[in-house]
Formats: structure tokens, sequence, C-alpha cells
């Protein structure tokens, strides 16, 4: 492997890169002749069975409740490390982030609701805007923002683990039913042996994982989504216990799984999740109130509801801005924001899991329109805010 090659898939922009690929070759699968291998293909049944116990889904399902998982996992690892060791670890390092975050989740989600109100079934996909790509967004901000202060960077990235937590909240709360007591138990049961081992300091990397596997396979057959699994298996890894090979467990484990999560499960989950159909798809069908409050809440909700709620928060003496930006650069940050794309397809998948074709398209043209908007408008003020101030200090 050459040297340039290495650099650049250690890159930020990297991921963000092959995410928009992913996505391009969804949409030439599902509007050309392609397209009965494709579905056909997502819609192909995998079972996996031991004795009585069997999980059989297609494997558009296994790619979301199980790879997801692993994306959640790696997520859970990076907030337990940057709320422990990391720049979330202070009071005045989180407040503005935070206070970010919140406010990003929730007018977004009121100005989808305010467009379908009207529709009890739309408006089950009111958490659709509120989320944010981290991946897409740190890559966009790398390609265009090289030269602008690191803090500004953290400041989005921070936002992004805030959302990230956000989401698995709304995700436990609103989009888990039918509850299997039984399955509960187990996954407890789980966790508590979790607990166990990392009370103990045990160093067998393999008990986490496959204690972990059995807390996801419950929390599956649970009906509470089991891309929280991942999520709940993370916070018992231990952060200073090294592992049998000598290296501290938890700094391993989101090592290893980075470069997997970056450049194939994300990507197979795009390919998967985007392949919007837009042949035979009329006026009407791209400008209904699913699609609009999804466009208008990526694009304006989250500009809107992070700046507004920044800068109240800076005037107030709440907060402070990252040291060394100014608010031209900030607000360049909160359009990448709006770039919801993963996080949002994927939270579209759990609202209108189903609702069949219909809500499905409309969530992928959306998050699709929206996130594409945000990257544009973010790219165009980040670039020039860069501009700016390399100018400023010639």
């Amino acid at each position: 492997m050459s040297k340039n090659f290495k650099q650049m898939i250690q890159h930020d922009a990297a991921g963000g890169i092959i995410l928009v690929c992913a996505a391009l070759l969804a949409l030439i699968f599902a509007n050309s002749p392609l397209d009965g291998f494709y579905n056909g293909m997502l819609n192909l049944p995998v079972a996996v069975k031991f004795g009585s116990f069997e999980i059989a889904k297609p494997l558009l399902l296994w790619i979301n409740d199980g790879l997801m998982a692993i994306f959640f996992f790696m997520v859970g690892l990076e907030i337990k490390r940057e709320i422990l060791q990391g720049h979330l670890n202070s009071v005045a390092q989180i407040t503005l982030p935070a206070i970010a975050a919140v406010a990003g989740i929730a007018v977004p989600a009121l100005i989808y609701v305010w467009f379908n109100f009207d529709d009890p079934v739309a408006v089950t996909g009111w958490a659709i805007p509120s989320a944010t790509d981290i991946a897409f967004a740190l890559g966009v901000f790398s390609l265009f923002g090289r030269s602008l202060p690191i803090t500004l960077k953290l400041f989005l990235l921070s936002v992004a683990i805030f959302d990230d937590i956000g989401a698995i909240v709304i995700i436990a709360l609103f989009y888990s039913a039918d509850l299997s007591t039984t399955s509960l138990v187990v996954a407890a049961v789980g966790l508590l042996v979790l607990f166990g081992l990392n009370r103990y300091k045990v160093r067998a990397q393999g008990a986490y994982i496959l204690v972990g596997m059995i807390v996801w396979a419950a929390v599956l057959k649970s009906g509470v989504h089991a891309t929280l699994a991942g999520f709940a298996v993370a916070m018992f890894i231990p952060i200073n216990v090294e592992n049998e090979d000598g290296h501290p467990m938890l700094h391993h484990m989101e090592h290893s799984l980075h470069n997997w999560v970056a450049f194939f499960i994300l990507p197979v989950f795009a390919f998967a999740n985007a392949g919007v159909q837009l042949i035979g798809t009329s006026a009407d069908d791209i400008f209904n109130p699913v699609v609009m409050g999804i466009v208008a809440g990526l694009f304006i909700g989250k500009q809107v509801g992070i700046f507004g709620a920044c800068w109240i928060a800076v005037k107030a003496g709440v907060a402070k801005l990252p040291e060394g930006t100014n608010w031209t650069q900030l607000y360049g940050v909160t359009l990448l924001c709006g770039i919801g794309f993963t996080m949002s397809l994927f939270i579209g998948s759990l609202a209108f899991e189903h609702q069949g074709f219909e809500h499905l398209n409309s969530v992928k043209v959306g998050v699709l329109s929206g996130s594409i908007l945000s990257a544009i408008a973010g790219a165009f003020f980040i670039s020039r805010s860069r501009k700016a101030a390399e100018s400023a200090v010639k």
C-alpha cells in the first residue's frame, strides 16, 4: 500500500467521499435496469439458527440491525472516551456544544411537525431531520476548512456526539415497541456480566465481545431496537484496563473498528438505504409534506436552532465561542450540521418501517436533498471564511 493511499484513508474526508460514492451507486441501481437486482438483493432472506433460537431477516434488516449496532458500539466507545479523557470532560468544554445540540434536535423536529401535524402517520417521522451525520460533516469540513482553528472542528465533533446521544435516547423512547420481558431480562443479565468483567478488570477482550453478542441478540428479540445494544455494551468496555495483548482495551477496540465503520459499514448502509426511485416520481411526490419537512428541518432548522442557541448562550455569558473563531466560521459549521444522511436515513427507516415504499422513498428524497443543500452551503461558508482568515494572516 502506497504512502499516499495510507494518508488518504486516514483523512477525515475519505469517509465522506466514500459515503457519497455509495449513495450515488445506490441511486444508479435504483433508477436503472439493475433495480430488480438491487431490491431483490436487499430483500434476500438470511437466517441464523442455534437449536430453537432463530434470527431470520431480509439482508436489509441485517444491515440496519446488525452492522449499525457495530456503528453504535463504536459511537459509544468514542463518547465514553471523550467524556472521561477527551475534550468533553469539563463543564466549560461541553456547555456550548450541548446547548447547540439540544436546539439542533428540537428546532428541526418542530419544523417537521409543522409540515405534517395533520397526518398521524407522517408525523411519526418528526425525529428524522434532527440527526447529524458525523462522518459526512467532518469530511466536508476537512476538505474546505483545512486552515481553520482546530477548535471549530472540535465544536462540530462535540455537537455531533451530543446529537448521537440524543438520537439514541429518541430511538429508545419512541421507536421501540412490543417489548418482550424475557428477552429484556436476558439482556439485563448480559449487561450485569459485562459490569462484573469491568469491575474485576478482566483482560480477555473476547469475553466482552461474546457477552456483547448475546446482549445484542436478546435486545433484537426484545422489541427495543438492536442498535441500542451496541451503545449499551460500549459503556462497559474498560478504558484503563489493558487487553491480553497489552493494549488499553477501549482505545484498541475503537481504533480497530474505525476503518471498518468508515470504509465498510457506513458505505454499505448508505448503499442499502439511499436508493431513491426517481423514475416515475411526480412533482407531488417530491414536494409532499414529508419531504418538505425533512428538507426544511435539515437545511433551515439545524442552522437556525444551533446558531441561534449559540448566539443567545454567548451573549448571555453562559458560554464562549470556540477559541480563535468568529461568528462567520461558526455559522458555516452550523450549516454542516444539517447533513443528516446516515443517521436521518436510519431514523426514517425506523419511523416508517411498516408504512411501505411511498413513505420510505419520501424519506430518502428529503434526507438526500436537505443534506446536499447543507453540504453545499456549509462548504461555501467554510471555504469563504477560510480564505478570509488566510488573507488576514498575510
